[in-house]
């Protein structure tokens, strides 16, 4: 199938397949490539993140109160 057709065919679906197909084509990258490359300023990065997490210096949120925050926001 061509990029053209493949994009018609998505300008057809609705949203929550277009979200389900999103979803699907990145888990087919992360299977496929679990070596991707991380730029070295997001390795630091995360390791900065981790490192306050361990030491107990970042505050965790539950993704559905982040979600519900976020819906309430943009209503």
């Amino acid at each position: 199938m061509r990029p053209d057709e493949i994009k018609q065919k998505i300008s057809e679906l609705s949203l929550s397949e277009k979200l389900l197909l999103v979803e699907d084509i990145w888990d087919s990258i992360a299977a496929s490539s679990p070596d991707l490359p991380l730029p070295e300023w997001q390795k630091k990065e995360l390791d900065k993140r981790y490192t306050d997490y361990q030491q107990g210096a970042l505050e965790l949120h539950d993704w559905q109160a982040v979600h519900e925050g976020l819906r309430d926001k943009y209503k």
